[in-house]
């Protein structure tokens, strides 16, 4: 093993540092670019992905007519590779030592399996309608560039990024910062997708104009398009896939320019904290060890069960709103199309945007203001829920859908927001409780909830597409398919948050965050007095990296914040302050009952 470590490390110590060279977080250019506008680029090609591949599959290649089985089990059996390809990531990350950091590099691994992967699904993949040959060549491509992509090109990318946020740094504040930027990313990534690119699907799913069917015009008597004796639009389906190949280049150009961003403008702080000269990297922890500590934490657990749900009410969402907006929606001449369809799904998510944009501002104060992260999110699923609620009233009517959507919006800023900061914070508790942090494992099954939930939620959609007998050519007349979809688009999210409001009832991590970073502080102390080296304090690391101005302000704002406590605590009369020293005792006492629990020493404050 240490062999193994010292050849990675050696490698990957080879690679460009990063730019970011201040020891505190900073909102321009770490924030703005490492966090922002690096992730965005670098994961709009899996929302294209998630929201397009199965309506290419169905609509451009028509699989679901000619190979069934193939599309309906495909994303299913899949996630199999997923969890695998994620246990691979995530002992990579365990097992790297570097002064690069261990998540970092991954991002330029990702690099080459995410050209090859694309290549695959959509370059290599044969076409030939006139040559019914070309259907087992394109499901051998699909297969693989499918299982490449979602098993190993993404979460290569994905499991590091993610774990970029609580690695950063351990200011609270700061992590919360980054966490609201970082799930931002998602938010602006799948709102290309699902606002900018309907409005323009007609490029990727082409008109049939040949003159083949019925005529559609508008009231000046342009044609706009055919429709089959179903009612439904005819589409060119090879013109469709030669503009996807062109499509995906320019989204292979957009990755590579956003992961060499991401990975240049940002800094694992966390990390360097085990990297110093003088100390020895720790080997990695081994998976049971960790699979050990996560499920004796209840918090860590309720954390993994809100990541499940969150990720597959959101999933199904999108992956489901092009189909619901073009079976509920008709067009001004009365018919059901997946153009129109597009359109009203490009609005819907425009629309809906407004509140979660408007989230991304308010979710750490409604944080402060509750007291903590928790109880954000639990006031938000409240709102989620009864958002859902409002759309079952009227389905087919926009703006009941528009309504119910915004107000579902709204409730989730404070899971899409704060959920990864809460995840940090249980980390360090993890860490002050058991002197090791499960990052590695956590972040492995975080990451196959990720990518596996596109495959999971896609097999659930399409076995409802294949139960109501979806085809594009039978819209008009398909009344099952606008019967299930409210349920898939609407009920799928309602109900997870139904169940995320359920579960952070017990949430209560932060309660321990003052006494985890003392602790952690603590242990520090006494490794480095173990292994007589000098410790080196957070503070010291300023003086020394960023110069005595940074120094002078990093104890102005201690100063500010001890000050700020201490006026809190004179306003309190004296039986509230006795009896929030009481809770504190018994909080301590909670948290060294943990720490003896996990064979270590108690903790004095």
């Amino acid at each position: 093993m240490g062999k193994t470590e010292t050849k990675q490390g050696s490698f990957f110590d080879k690679l460009p540092p990063t730019l970011i060279k201040k020891n505190n977080v900073t909102l321009i250019p770490e924030g703005a670019i490492g966090y922002l506008v690096g992730p965005t680029l670098a994961l709009l090609a899996n929302s294209v992905l998630g929201n397009y591949f199965n309506k290419y599959m169905s609509d451009v290649l028509h699989i679901n007519t000619w190979a069934k089985g193939f599309f309906t089990w495909l994303p299913v059996i899949s996630v199999i590779f997923v969890v695998l390809g994620n246990i691979l990531v995530g002992r990579l990350m365990d097992r790297i030592k570097s002064k690069n950091g261990k998540a970092r590099p991954l991002l330029l691994v990702s690099l080459p399996l995410s050209l090859i992967a694309l290549l695959f699904l959509f370059v290599f993949s044969p076409y030939n309608a006139n040559n019914d040959s070309w259907h087992v060549g394109a499901l051998v491509c699909i297969a693989i560039g499918y299982n490449l992509w979602f098993a190993f090109a993404y979460p290569m990318y994905y499991t590091p990024h993610a774990a970029l946020v609580s690695l950063s740094t351990r200011n609270s504040k700061d992590r919360g910062l980054l966490a609201t930027i970082s799930n931002a990313t998602m938010l602006a990534a799948i709102g290309l997708a699902s606002m900018i690119l309907p409005f323009f699907l007609n490029l990727l799913f082409v008109y049939d104009m040949s003159g083949k069917g019925t005529p559609v015009t508008n009231d000046a008597g342009k044609i706009l398009y055919y429709v089959d004796e179903g009612g439904a639009a005819i589409y060119d389906a090879a013109a469709s896939y030669a503009h996807w190949k062109i499509f995906v280049i320019a989204l292979l150009i957009i990755t590579v320019l956003g992961v060499i961003i991401e990975y240049f403008f940002t800094r694992e702080r966390v990390t360097e904290e085990t990297m110093g000269r003088d100390a020895e990297p720790k080997a990695a922890l081994p998976i049971g060890e960790q699979a050990r500590i996560c499920l004796h934490d209840k918090y860590w657990i309720i954390m993994m069960v809100f990541f499940f749900l969150y990720q597959f009410g959101g999933m199904i969402k999108n992956i489901s709103q092009n189909y619901f907006c073009t079976a509920m929606f008709r067009d001004a001449m009365g018919n059901y199309t997946v153009a129109y369809g597009g359109e009203m799904q490009g609005l819907l998510a425009i629309i809906g945007a407004i509140p979660t944009a408007i989230g991304m501002v308010i979710a750490l104060p409604l944080s402060n203001a509750l007291g903590s992260k928790a109880r954000a999110i639990l006031v938000g699923a409240v709102v989620a829920v009864i958002g859902g609620v409002i759309g079952f009233f009227a389905p087919d009517n926009f703006i009941v859908v528009t309504v119910s959507f915004v107000i579902k919006a709204l409730g989730s800023t404070p899971a899409m927001y704060l959920s990864l900061a809460l995840l940090a914070d249980i980390f360090d508790h993890q860490e002050a409780v058991h002197g090791v942090r499960t990052d590695g494992l956590s972040m492995t099954i975080y990451g196959a909830i990720i990518a596996g939930m596109t495959g999971l939620t896609t097999g659930v959609l399409n076995m409802v597409l294949s139960a109501v007998n979806y085809d594009v050519s039978t819209l008009q007349t398909n009344e099952a398919l606008r019967a299930a979809m409210p349920w898939v688009f609407i009920g799928g999210e309602t109900l997870c948050y139904l169940g995320i409001f359920l579960i952070f009832i017990f949430m209560g991590v932060e309660k321990f965050s003052k006494i985890d970073h003392s602790a952690i502080v603590s242990d520090q102390k006494a490794a480095a007095e173990a292994e007589g080296r000098a410790y080196i304090s957070a503070e010291e690391k300023i003086r020394l990296e960023e110069g005595e101005e940074a120094y002078q302000a990093e104890l102005k704002k201690q100063a500010d914040a001890k000050a700020k406590e201490e006026a809190r605590l004179a306003r309190l009369s004296p039986d509230k302050r006795r009896a929030e020293a009481e809770r504190n005792e018994k909080l301590l006492a909670e948290f060294n009952a943990l720490r003896r629990a996990a064979g270590r020493n108690e903790f004095a404050e």
